[in-house]
């Protein structure tokens, strides 16, 4: 495996990590002060920040729903695909991990009570949207999600602004979507934190 390729997995790895374990740390240990709106801010700068961080590696896709609609679009192969995916998904586990470890720091935490900043639907989503309004939420908000991500790479966009227009979107997104599922529009972000609290959080991926 070249060394090109290496360094592409292991920033997206990183780049995942971050996500996750600030995007749901916020909402873990933070998310008393700062509220939806402060998560999602989170969520949306965290982005932003990997976006000039680690870009010119791996373009920073971050997320396996970016990940497919990049090889679907023809710019990635297969193989660069799945190991994409694979270092997202492990970037993401680590984080929940390493997020658990903070929150048990605490004698009020309560892994079954408080989670770990997991997606659901149901009775297990914020405010308690069924099954099918989470589904539709989830497939708009992550179309427009990468309707964007495509907009603002293209040849024809503004040069340096895409972190930024990714970013805030998806600041957007979180605002609407954190009361329906607590936002996805990654399955990674929404792997970690379920390997961890299991039960309902797992079966309802």
């Amino acid at each position: 495996m070249q060394n090109d390729n290496v360094k592409k997995y292991i920033a997206e790895l990183i780049g995942t990590f971050a996500l996750v374990l600030v995007g749901c740390g916020s909402a873990v240990i933070a998310g008393k002060y700062v509220g939806f709106l402060g998560i999602s801010f989170a969520f949306g700068l965290t982005v932003l920040a990997m976006v000039y961080a680690i870009g010119r590696i791996s373009g920073c896709h971050i997320n396996p729903a970016i990940s497919l609609a990049m090889l679907v679009a023809g710019k990635m192969n297969w193989k660069d695909t799945v190991f994409y995916i694979i270092a997202q998904c492990i970037g993401a586990i680590i984080a929940a991990g390493i997020l658990l470890a903070i929150a048990v720091g605490n004698s009020d935490y309560s892994l079954a009570v408080n989670g770990l900043g997991q997606n659901g639907y149901g009775a297990y989503s914020p405010g308690g949207y069924s099954l099918l309004a989470c589904l539709i939420a989830e497939v708009v908000l992550t179309a427009l999600f990468l309707f964007v991500i495509f907009g603002s790479t293209s040849k024809k966009a503004p040069e340096g602004f895409a972190g930024l227009s990714i970013g805030l979107s998806l600041v957007l997104i979180h605002i609407v979507g954190i009361p329906i599922t607590g936002t996805s529009v990654n399955p990674a972000r929404s792997l970690g934190p379920a390997v961890f609290v299991g039960g309902a959080a797992l079966s309802q991926l």
